[in-house]
């Protein structure tokens, strides 16, 4: 079952995804608006907290490449 830590490794990186969601629906950017939309989705399927981080901290990292 789910963690509390896991769920606020969730919530953290779905606000993220929220905000990279609005900014790619702003600039018409498809990229950052499926990166934000897996942010805000991912966590509610892993249940294991290095995973959690691992995978939120690429989908982040690949918000800011170029």
């Amino acid at each position: 079952m789910f963690e509390l830590d896991t769920l606020i490794a969730g919530i953290f990186f779905s606000i993220i995804g929220f905000y990279a969601w609005r900014y790619g629906r702003q600039n018409n950017s498809a990229r950052h608006m499926l990166l934000g939309v897996g942010l805000m989705a991912y966590g509610y399927f892993i249940p294991n907290i290095w995973l959690c981080l691992l995978l939120g901290g690429i989908m982040t990292l690949f918000l800011f490449w170029p």
